[in-house]
């Protein structure tokens, strides 16, 4: 890359950040020219694109931009005579490229209306509307494990494989018509990341990556959180880019599926959210409701604490600081906390219904 041009796109760095600042101010905007309009046809044509290799496209091109940033270290950083203009210049350059990707084939549906607007509901809630949507669903939750496990003290074991589980999600999908009539997930890209040790050690249980729209599982994951991971990283491929909304979108696609490890996980996924935000509150109530609960509900979700605890080390508080970080810098500037948010969706939505 030449000189010449590598200034031209640093200089454009700034007018983009500028550009997509002006942007954010106008989600009805976003929403429907970007979110269900150009980005409808971008991310089917990179499923397409990429959906069909076996492996994760997206997982070898990371390894290679590390190999080769690494290289870049050593031939032009750590060196004795470093030519600051050139190595600036190629950081600003890679940088504008990379921003001017991330926004155009994805990044932009972290500006688009918020989800409550989108349905329409309220994002408060009362502790009380709080106690009985979590009541509903330990009903629920009690009743479909009630019927998966005689034994009420066992903990509710999925017989898929990964793979059957990504299969399963494409009609599960189909399953939310009458709540999001413009949602179609086909083509199906989602693949076990070949890089699920090291997203252990990080502590995530799957990503997406926005350059190929290829949704990645950790392949490790515990197999009673598959589903609800999968559905999870398949709403940020379909344009829902902030992670309450994504949860959200996971919860109601698991839990509206016939199959009934599909409600199993996501009933207990959304339940989790409730009780989590209702111990907060109010600790007593919140420890008594969990009482209710069938010992196997509880040992499913022990099963889970237990395959993060076994993996964590120094390391893993560093990144996920760093990914708060990335949510503050992407319209959700309470980063990791706006997790919760998802309880004011799941409360407001269900309510009504359960």
């Amino acid at each position: 890359m030449q000189s010449k041009t590598k200034l031209y796109l640093t200089i454009l760095l700034p007018i983009q950040i500028i550009i997509i600042k002006i942007l954010s101010f106008f989600p009805e905007f976003i929403d429907r020219f970007y979110s269900n309009g150009i980005f409808v046809f971008t991310s089917k044509a990179l499923r397409y694109a990429f959906g069909w290799i076996p492996f994760s496209f997206g997982d070898i091109g990371y390894s290679i931009l590390i190999i080769l940033f690494i290289r870049f270290l050593f031939k032009k950083v750590f060196r004795k005579n470093i030519q600051w203009k050139s190595v600036l210049l190629d950081i600003g350059a890679t940088i504008s490229i990379i921003y001017a990707c991330f926004h155009i084939l994805w990044g932009m549906n972290y500006y688009r209306l918020p989800m409550h607007e989108i349905l329409d509901i309220d994002d408060q809630y009362t502790e009380h509307e709080l106690e009985f949507v979590s009541k509903k669903l330990i009903e629920q939750a009690n009743t479909i494990h009630a019927r998966l496990e005689s034994n009420d003290s066992l903990p509710v074991k999925i017989p898929y494989s990964k793979e059957e589980i990504f299969d399963k999600t494409i009609p599960a999908y189909q399953q939310i018509n009458h709540v999001f009539p413009s949602i179609t997930y086909y083509p199906k890209s989602i693949k076990k990341s070949i890089l699920s040790l090291p997203l252990t050690y990080m502590g995530f249980s799957g990503y997406l990556n926005p350059i190929t729209n290829e949704a990645q599982i950790n392949g490790l994951i515990v197999n009673y959180k598959a589903p609800t991971t999968s559905c999870h990283e398949e709403a940020h491929q379909l344009g829902f880019a902030k992670e309450n909304e994504a949860n959200f979108i996971a919860a109601l696609t698991t839990m509206n599926y016939e199959d009934l490890y599909f409600k199993y996980s996501g009933t207990t996924f959304a339940l989790k959210f409730c009780l989590n935000d209702l111990y907060l509150r109010d600790e007593q109530k919140a420890l008594c409701l969990i009482e209710k609960l069938r010992p196997g509900i509880r040992k499913n979700y022990k099963e889970v604490n237990d395959f993060w605890l076994s993996y964590q080390n120094p390391l893993e508080p560093i990144f996920k600081s760093t990914y708060d970080s990335y949510l503050k810098a992407n319209n959700q500037p309470k980063g990791i906390e706006t997790y919760s948010y998802v309880v004011a969706l799941l409360v407001n939505y269900y309510k009504d219904k359960l």
